[in-house]
């Protein structure tokens, strides 16, 4: 008997030196991921409350060419000119699995957002044209600061394609 009592104090006195697990990343990541959602859905609908974006937010434009950062601003004036031309929405909405991110420093989750995903734009009809739609694969990360609010974002898709595509007669 003081065997099977040393032994259970034993587990205890080791179950409690255990570390206690950091749940924040992940709970962080909850977070960021609902953030996303909304904003993906947002731009869908072309209603997008940018009051989720930092005051410090930048955009890394992935095209052909010089590396170019898009501040807040000029992302507002692209969507407004992106939504006059196109329609976009993410095949699968519904069922789009988003990813934890990790520290490109760290290699440990941080919070930040990932997906990969198939966006249909479809360039309405005019008088002279027909609709054209086109899908384009992509990846796209969101990264957070403190407040839980986006002060990056990158997609990778073959964009010159397919507005290539969409522009041509």
């Amino acid at each position: 008997m003081k065997n099977l009592c040393f032994i259970v104090l034993l587990l205890l006195f080791i179950a409690a030196c255990q570390p206690a697990t950091d749940n924040s990343a992940d709970e962080a990541f909850q977070k960021n991921a609902a953030t996303t959602r909304a904003y993906l859905a947002a731009f869908q609908a072309e209603n997008v409350d940018y009051s989720v974006f930092s005051s410090e937010f930048t955009f890394r434009d992935t095209g052909f060419g010089p590396e170019k950062i898009v501040t807040l601003d000029e992302m507002k004036e692209g969507d407004k000119n992106l939504w006059a031309g196109y329609d976009f929405k993410i095949v699968g909405f519904d069922t789009l699995r988003l990813l934890p991110g990790v520290n490109n420093l760290t290699g440990k989750p941080d919070g930040s957002v990932r997906y990969y995903g198939d966006w249909e734009i479809t360039k309405s009809a005019t008088d002279s044209t027909v609709a054209k739609t086109a899908i384009l694969k992509s990846y796209e990360s969101f990264d957070f600061d403190s407040d839980g609010k986006i002060f990056f974002q990158q997609i990778y898709g073959d964009f010159s394609g397919v507005f290539g595509y969409l522009n041509s007669n």
